[in-house]
């Protein structure tokens, strides 16, 4: 084992009449044995307890994946970077389906491995891993996998389509595809590597590398750079006719539409240009852009929903008209959830609500309708005003509750600070934790530090109390 330093504590002169175990004992090499401990088999979350692991921190996912369409099959190899933050003796990946490991290694040799229960992957290092140490976990697994079907969160992960798959990974989809730390509060930048027949074509965040093509397969990559949470790790593979440009700032735009979609002539501009003209709308309100490239995809996946995947949000061609309003949605994401990812999944309000009012935005911008009078008309159509908006429970986090009241509790906190203090708030909350995870406690306090002001009672109104909140 590492960690032991028999060099220090020398001692000029021993008694020949001391036994060695208390020179152990006293030695202080002995007292800074490692004590290995496993990882928890879960990152803390109230909502999902089984997501995400303790004990280290992922720095970056290496995924090599070819897909077999005849089978829906795939064979991959993830490798993972990491550090220990503790003194592991194992520790868990979360890893879901009927996906079948042929090799584990850490570090290079060979490491026991177990699966346990739906999702828990518990791996054994030849040695026990000691903290603030790096270490390289490389895992290589073949099968077909299998969507996730929640009742009350719908499906996610990795969706078969007519042509190929998109992986689509919130709240709890990542896993279905490739071993991860399935916690928002663990980030980490990815490349993937995905080999393909060809003629097909491979989506994924982030910006392309190299294409190559050999005996009929073509290789695709892609790396993001920024600090990404699985969650928002995206993958598309099929038949898509994709569109590149930039946004008016320079930023690299790269849109795409599934061949099967039937659009009008000229849609794969349109989209590619409403989409440059949100982000760059968008950014003038919430500060820089934080990723490297941007983009969209409209896909046949069939979940009816769209999606704020890193840097390129996925849109299903089931949900409504791919129009400025659902663009302004998902890229106000690309600042509020995923720059700035939520620690707990209670804290979903932040991504969501921030969204809804992007929209609003939007809309007063493009449609001449005031945000006053969005929310006037939300807050007299919302007929549930259950539940917390900061605390709405597992099944409740893709509700109303979250979407429309988040965005009401803005409007209201604008009345209440006013305009300059409120857009102050729109570009430094971003701005100030960029790349980060941060909570409903920390938004309270930024607020309440950069106007001078106890909002206390607010808050609780709006975000913690039930019921309908009395206007001023």
């Amino acid at each position: 084992m590492r960690g032991v330093n028999p060099g220090r504590g020398r001692w000029v002169i021993i008694s020949c009449a001391l036994s060695a175990g208390l020179l152990a004992a006293a030695s202080p090499a002995a007292a800074a044995a490692p004590r290995y401990t496993p990882g928890a088999p879960g990152a803390g979350d109230p909502y999902f307890p089984d997501m995400g692991n303790g004990g280290y921190d992922v720095s970056h996912y290496d995924i090599r994946l070819a897909f077999h369409p005849e089978t829906k099959a795939i064979d991959a190899t993830t490798t993972i970077l990491a550090t220990a933050t503790q003194d592991l003796s194992r520790f868990d990946l979360d890893f879901q389906g009927p996906l079948t490991i042929s090799r584990l290694s850490v570090n290079g040799r060979n490491a026991g491995f177990t699966r346990s229960g739906a999702q828990e992957l518990v791996i054994t290092p030849p040695h026990g891993l000691r903290q603030g140490s790096t270490f390289v976990v490389s895992v290589s697994y073949s099968g077909v996998p299998q969507q996730i079907d929640d009742p009350a969160l719908g499906v996610s992960g990795w969706v078969a389509t007519k042509d190929g798959a998109v992986a689509l990974n919130q709240p709890i989809g990542a896993a279905t595809y490739y071993p991860v730390n399935d916690t928002t509060n663990d980030k980490a930048t990815y490349t993937q590597t995905i080999t393909v027949p060809a003629g097909l074509t491979v989506l994924a965040n982030g910006e392309p590398g190299p294409r190559t093509t050999h005996d009929h397969q073509t290789t695709f990559r892609w790396t993001m750079n920024r600090p990404m949470a699985s969650e928002l790790s995206m993958l598309a593979i099929g038949g898509y006719d994709v569109t590149r440009g930039v946004t008016a700032g320079g930023l690299p735009n790269i849109t795409a539409i599934g061949k099967s979609i039937d659009t009008e002539p000229g849609q794969g501009r349109v989209f590619n240009e409403t989409t440059a003209q949100v982000v760059q709308w968008e950014s003038s309100l919430y500060g820089p852009y934080p990723f490297d490239s941007t983009g969209g995809i409209l896909a046949d996946v069939g979940v009816g929903y769209a999606l704020e995947t890193q840097s390129r949000p996925v849109y299903d061609q089931s949900t409504s008209e791919v129009d400025g309003d659902l663009l302004a949605h998902e890229l106000g994401h690309q600042w509020f959830g995923d720059s700035l990812t939520p620690v707990h999944w209670s804290d979903i309000w932040l991504n969501e609500g921030f969204a809804t009012y992007s929209e609003w935005l939007y809309q007063e911008k493009f449609a001449n309708v005031p945000v006053q009078q969005t929310f006037a008309k939300a807050y007299a159509d919302e007929k549930d005003w259950s539940g917390a908006v900061a605390d709405p429970g597992r099944d409740r986090i893709f509700d109303d509750l979250v979407y429309n009241r988040g965005a009401m509790a803005l409007q209201a906190l604008r009345v209440e600070i006013g305009d300059r203090a409120f857009f102050r708030v729109l570009t430094q909350w971003p701005t100030a934790h960029r790349y980060g995870t941060v909570s409903t406690r920390q938004f309270i306090e930024f607020v309440e530090r950069l106007t001078g002001r106890d909002l206390g009672s607010f808050f609780r109104t709006w975000l913690y109390q039930p019921g309908k909140p009395a206007l001023r």
